[in-house]
């Protein structure tokens, strides 16, 4: 793959990263409560590395292929976005607060990360409509090794966006509990009606 072409992905990418979901709610909220920052980011990165080994080795247009497993796929994930939309806004967090023990061990925060972006029918969907337009038979490596690339920037650029989003939410709201608790709210409510609207969405096909 020529550098034109990582560049083109790259910039779309960079688009597609920077739009507020439920990554950056979670990355947001993980700032706010004291968990550690680095293991959100680390768990939702994991998540889209699943994707990427879906995606090379053929899983993902497998997956898309069958409407009920892709209708399943989503539910999970947007009954899990909202369990925790509604989690977060009953008890919005402010910062250095904690929910105990075993609720903010790196393990937790890390699989909660990795459930979110994992189950995330966006990133499934990145894979299979965005990524494969940057693709080429044309000499050069394999389809499989190309995707496998441009799923590691994909994942480089979300650790890069979703790191600096926790930490400057962080910065920014430390000092400021009434702030710091509105935008936990606001974070709340965006996974909750992220879940809520891909539930309606998928069971009005069914």
């Amino acid at each position: 793959m020529n550098s034109g072409t990582l560049l083109s992905f790259l910039a779309v990418d960079l688009l597609l990263v920077c739009v507020p979901g439920a990554d950056w709610a979670y990355a947001i909220s993980a700032g706010l409560r004291g968990r550690s920052v680095a293991w959100a980011v680390g768990g939702l990165v994991a998540g889209y590395a699943l994707h990427t080994v879906l995606a090379v080795a053929g899983l993902a247009v497998l997956v898309a292929g069958e409407p009920r497993l892709l209708t399943a796929l989503t539910v999970a994930g947007a009954g899990y976005l909202v369990w925790l939309g509604w989690g977060v806004l009953r008890r919005p967090g402010v910062p250095g607060e904690t929910d105990g023990p075993a609720e903010t061990s790196a393990g937790r925060v890390f699989l909660r990360g990795a459930t979110i972006s994992g189950l995330n029918p966006k990133g499934l969907l990145l894979y299979l409509s965005v990524l494969p337009q940057f693709l080429t038979t044309r000499g050069g490596p394999s389809v499989p090794v190309q995707t496998a690339t441009l799923g590691l920037l994909h994942m480089a650029c979300c650790a890069a966006v979703y790191l600096t989003v926790g930490i400057a939410a962080r910065a920014v709201l430390g000092t400021r509990p009434t702030a710091a608790r509105a935008v936990t709210r606001t974070s709340g409510a965006a996974m909750l009606g992220i879940g809520a609207f891909l539930l309606v969405q998928r069971l009005g096909t069914l």
